[in-house]
């Protein structure tokens, strides 16, 4: 991870939040994604891109690892899972991707949590860690987050965490096999 340094790189194989780790997604943890996944997708469904049919096999994890592994490498994007500090269970994703660098200065959050690990405010730790891991040490300017208007629980999320809210996009992404209008967040690295 060139892009990195030494120093960074090491920050971006583990990050520390509040009750939980953003630790880099590794083959290890394959069987626990795949559990987690499964047991949680009628709840993810609605607010996810359609799966792929193989989505949980070992094989399509492996290409997982190795996108992941390029775009961190090239500063492009940098993914974690989410552990509990208390006994290393996995609870959830979240990426930080499309990072831009020039006048820009930006990354887009993405995250998805496990249906057992929901509202015990674990992804608000995990983004408020990613936060600090995307404006030091990767010095960003700003993050941007999107979810559908009807995802209230996201939403609240966002604005817990400090994003604005900016505006609509329609038909912004495809998600569960529909174009689907996306509320527009935005954290400035300026503001509070």
């Amino acid at each position: 991870m060139a892009f990195l340094g030494h120093d960074n790189e090491e920050a971006f194989r583990s990050v520390e939040g509040e009750g939980i780790w953003l630790r880099r997604p590794e083959l290890k943890h394959y069987s626990e994604w795949a559990n987690l996944r499964a047991v949680s997708r009628t709840f993810l469904t609605p607010w996810e891109p359609t799966w792929p049919v193989d989505d949980l096999t070992r094989e399509s994890f492996r290409a997982r690892l190795r996108r992941y592994s390029d775009d961190a490498r090239d500063g492009r994007s940098f993914p974690f899972f989410i552990l509990r500090n208390e006994d290393g269970v996995l609870v959830g994703g979240l990426t930080l991707s499309r990072v831009q660098r020039g006048v820009a200065q930006s990354g887009v959050l993405g995250y998805w949590i496990g249906a057992p690990y929901q509202r015990n405010g674990y992804m608000l730790s995990a983004v408020r860690a990613l936060i600090r891991f995307a404006f030091d040490p990767l010095d960003l300017h700003r993050i941007e987050a999107a979810c559908v208007p009807e995802n209230t629980a996201s939403r609240s999320l966002l604005l817990k965490a400090g994003f604005r809210e900016e505006g609509l996009a329609r038909s912004y992404l495809r998600i569960n096999g529909m174009w689907r209008d996306h509320c527009l967040f935005g954290l400035v690295r300026s503001e509070p």
